[in-house]
């Protein structure tokens, strides 16, 4: 029976794999867990991969290039996240290791997650709570109605097709920002991403994490926005420049922002950020749901029977160069 090392820590398995998913993966193969609290260090990850034939990785546990050539038993390493950027695919294909990701089973929870932070940032919702809390009388403020405003996307991918629809049925004029996409939804407008930064009353960054988008959202994009607009990041921490948006929050520049994601540990929301007046923030919870989690983990069992029947599954990223054949 072929062995596999499951990585996640305790914790992160009870939250980002599940039991159902684990018994239906000791069915197929033979299961070593990891056992300690913290994430493993690639050099541990060498020790405890020693004998096994497929690591599957939380997306704590990094890939470097150095590992592949010294785990040479190694024929998979699978991520149980749909972002691989924390994996040296080169050297694992240089190595003959298959790479795969998961598929995303989160979009409806970002969704709902981003509806929370739309009607938040017009409310006043976590700040009048804060105040209560706190012992303060909450000070009474003028809402916005989402429906009549004006919902900016960019990026048109699954999230964001699904969030344009969501935005539709509430009653909000969607613009959407993709020059990779072909938007066909009559009821939408495709913009140029300046446009859009100019005419949104919540801009909210669904691009994909990539080189070209690095610090997609900077000084000059958010000086494009509209000072009672405010900016919403579900995607990755990478495409905003944080020193840029600090900046316009401090000013009063834009109204808010909402963040689920960072450059902190974990794709996390920067404290420093997470803090400033005016921000809403959440620890990268956007698909921390059962029915999301559960999806991802059992698309990588999936993977996993796929791999025994001699077949490249549907999430490789290098199969063309997979040569560790199982």
């Amino acid at each position: 029976m072929l062995k596999l090392l499951l990585t996640h820590t305790l914790p992160t398995r009870r939250q980002y794999y599940g039991q159902r998913a684990l018994a239906e993966l000791e069915d197929l193969v033979e299961v070593q867990l990891h056992e300690a609290d913290e994430a493993l260090s690639p050099a541990e990850l060498v020790a405890a991969a020693m004998d096994v034939d497929i690591i599957l990785a939380d997306r704590l546990t990094t890939g470097p290039g150095e590992i592949f050539a010294s785990l040479p038993k190694l024929k998979a390493f699978l991520r149980c996240a749909v972002d691989t950027r924390n994996i040296d695919v080169a050297a694992a294909s240089a190595a003959g290791v298959l790479v795969t990701r998961a598929t995303p089973g989160f979009i409806a929870s970002v969704c709902e997650l981003a509806l929370g932070y739309l009607v938040d940032l017009s409310r006043g919702i976590s700040r009048a709570v804060a105040d209560y809390q706190a012992g303060r009388r909450p000070e009474v403020r003028m809402g916005r109605q989402l429906a009549g405003s004006a919902l900016g996307i960019i990026g048109y991918g699954a999230i964001g097709r699904r969030l344009a629809q969501l935005g539709l049925a509430i009653g909000m004029e969607v613009l959407v920002a993709d020059p990779y996409a072909t938007v066909a939804d009559e009821r939408l407008t495709q913009v140029p991403m300046d446009d859009l930064l100019a005419r949104a009353d919540y801009v909210v960054c669904l691009a994909i994490a990539n080189e070209e988008t690095e610090n997609l959202m900077g000084q000059d994009a958010f000086a494009r926005m509209k000072p009672s607009a405010c900016f919403l990041n579900l995607s990755r921490g990478n495409l905003v420049d944080e020193a840029a948006l600090a900046a316009v929050l401090s000013e009063g520049r834009i109204a808010g922002a909402a963040l689920d994601v960072g450059r902190a540990a974990d794709q996390m929301p920067t404290p420093a950020l997470a803090r400033l007046a005016g921000v809403v923030a959440t620890p990268h919870i956007g698909g921390l749901t059962p029915p999301a989690i559960e999806h991802q983990a059992l698309d990588t069992v999936g993977q996993v029977a796929a791999l025994l029947r001699g077949e490249v599954p549907p999430g490789a990223v290098n199969a063309d160069r997979w040569t560790r054949r199982i």
